[in-house]
């Protein structure tokens, strides 16, 4: 079992995901390997609320260019949280 923190990355905070937070709902970026029971379990276990469900999806590298230098943005992986009605709302995002 891995680390629940290696898992778990940091929170993703956009216009977008504040608005989800009103139907309890968060947004993670998580490790590439991960596979949503890991991300419901670490979730659970590092915050302490009860998961109803996780959506993930990997959004792709994008090509960049500084001058005559090309390279790619790195890919990441994030996953939107959905927390039971019942339970308390994650402090990071109040």
């Amino acid at each position: 079992m891995r680390n629940p923190r290696d898992i778990i990355i940091e929170p993703l905070v956009t216009e977008k995901s504040t608005a989800l937070t009103e139907q309890k709902k968060y947004s993670f970026v998580v490790d590439k390997r991960a596979d949503k029971i890991e991300i419901k379990k670490a979730v659970e276990e590092i915050f302490g609320v009860k998961v109803k469900s996780v959506n993930t999806l990997s959004v792709k590298r994008k090509p960049k260019r500084l001058g005559v230098h090309r390279g790619y943005r790195p890919g990441w992986k994030k996953a939107i949280v959905t927390l039971h009605e019942g339970s308390k709302p994650i402090e990071i995002f109040e």
